[in-house]
């Protein structure tokens, strides 16, 4: 008969094991090194981020308050799945996992800090709504919201927690989730637009807000302790597979590679479908097929594209120059649907060798399906944008069309850009040292963009366009495609990374 053993034993030895490679030290310096770079970080941005959650003059409606709600709690709930919510450090999900061990105590420690972070959160979102859609002097019952916030942001990761356990409605939920967060985000778009029906209503008794807190608050606990009681329930694989998600994201921090969690979502996407391939004609590309099935085979990110395309009329009194940036930014996003295609001919150019096909075949026929992408979502933003009366007049849906070269070739340049390298000289800057490498992967893609600047410059003079300015734009895109095409490609060559 296997004996119990203590939790407290064996993260105890475990400490001692460790000690032979890690001195204490080390442990504290990092804490001491978090600690210090939040306080920096607050002391020098404290007033931005006010200014973000407690503007002087509130300025929101009763519907962009209810959209922004909408949408946290749908966007919560989702974080919180992709993250697990319930993960282990790597040595407890490697050693104490299948230990004879108490699940229970393992996970609770997981638990109270997965808990402690949804709060935080909710109350965030509580206080960014009190500050943004509250009249000056805030009534004394909504002083509430933020601990409301912060009981709706536990109840939401007790809902997560519950659906990581493989329940049947786990499919469902994340299904509600992306329409709470397409409402909001709708609901946001139909506010910046002028639609705001009726008033704000005012607030009940303070009486009334305070009881209705305390009687969630008691619904809540019940949860947490009945969340408590199955916490031993979770299934290991889910408890594993947050574990790594949990790695990864630490790894990507601290190395200042984003890829690693980019790779680690495509992977983590195509694990869980059954494939059901089609007969594409022959004439097409072989490329050119491969990013037509892909697109295919991810319905939901098309929809969600196309919900994107009013996003920039969030954005409607930002200065025109940079509702231009956005909508640019915007059309990376749109020809970054295939980008994991390009990563992998950058990263394996030995079945590019196998097709028998140069860099600068495999480029041109990447092109393509991010072209048609991108130029259509920019003509279908840009059309938004001028229906809203954000453009003046002009043939705003024929700019879009001919900024899609411009979209194109930022997400496969961004694509391009293989590991960070962190073996660049540093920049001096009165700040301190910054890091070259993680500014340059950053910027790759983006630096693309500039290609669409006689589009920055229509928006920004917000003068009426014309077809002139649509032709001139045509021009310096496929100008520019093509001068990207011949000069980080060859006929003789096959490797992609690093262009």
């Amino acid at each position: 008969m296997t004996a119990v053993v203590g939790v407290g034993e064996v993260r105890a030895w475990v400490r001692r094991a460790q000690s032979a490679h890690r001195g204490r030290g080390e442990t504290l310096g990092n804490v001491y090194f978090a600690v210090l770079f939040v306080a920096i970080v607050g002391g020098m941005l404290h007033k931005q981020l006010m200014v973000v959650l407690w503007p002087g003059t509130p300025r929101a409606s009763l519907l962009a308050a209810t959209a922004i709600a909408v949408a946290l709690t749908g966007g919560t709930y989702l974080l919180l799945r992709r993250l697990g919510p319930l993960a282990l450090s790597r040595p407890a999900a490697s050693w104490l996992l299948t230990a004879p061990v108490s699940r229970r105590r393992l996970l609770l420690p997981s638990l109270w800090f997965a808990a402690a972070g949804a709060a935080v959160t909710g109350a965030l979102g509580g206080f960014a709504i009190l500050g943004h859609a509250t009249a000056r002097p805030v009534p004394a019952a909504a002083t509430l919201l933020p601990a409301v916030g912060a009981l709706a942001g536990v109840a939401l990761l007790l809902t997560a927690l519950a659906a990581q356990a493989d329940r049947w409605w786990s499919a469902r939920s994340d299904d509600l989730a992306y329409l709470l967060l397409a409402a909001g985000l709708g609901g946001l778009v139909a506010d910046s637009a002028g639609f705001t029906p009726g008033t704000a209503p005012g607030w009940p008794a303070t009486s009334v807000v305070a009881g209705a807190t305390a009687a969630v608050a008691l619904v809540v606990a019940v949860l947490l302790l009945v969340a408590v009681r199955g916490l031993a329930r979770t299934p290991n694989d889910r408890i594993l597979e947050a574990s790594r998600t949990a790695g990864t994201l630490w790894d990507s921090a601290y190395g200042v590679e984003p890829s690693f969690v980019t790779e680690m979502v495509e992977r983590r996407y195509w694990a869980h479908r059954k494939l059901r391939s089609v007969r594409l004609p022959a004439r097409l590309p072989v490329l050119v097929a491969q990013d037509l099935l892909m697109v295919r085979r991810r319905p939901r990110r098309l929809l969600w594209l196309v919900a994107a395309t009013a996003l920039p009329a969030l954005l409607g009194g930002a200065p025109p120059w940079a509702l231009a940036l956005a909508t640019l930014a915007g059309g990376l996003l749109a020809g970054g649907v295939t980008a994991a295609a390009v990563r992998t001919d950058a990263g394996n150019p030995w079945m590019l060798r196998m097709l028998g096909l140069s860099s600068r075949a495999v480029v041109l026929q990447r092109l393509w399906v991010p072209g048609v992408l991108a130029a259509a979502w920019y003509a279908a933003a840009l059309t938004l944008l001028h229906a809203l009366d954000r453009l003046p007049p002009g043939p705003w849906w024929a700019l879009g069309l001919a900024l899609g070269p411009v979209g194109a070739v930022a997400a496969v340049r961004k694509g391009r850009t293989g590991f960070v390298d962190n073996s660049l000289m540093p920049l001096d800057t009165p700040m301190g040292s910054v890091a070259t490498g993680p500014v340059i992967a950053a910027l790759a893609g983006l630096d693309v963009l500039l290609l669409g600047l006689p589009t920055i410059v229509q928006i920004a003079q917000h003068h009426p366009l014309t077809w002139t300015g649509v032709v001139v734009q045509a021009a310096v895109g496929a100008f520019g495609a093509r001068a990207y095409v011949s000069g980080t490609t060859a006929k003789d060559r096959v490797e992609l990374a690093g262009s």
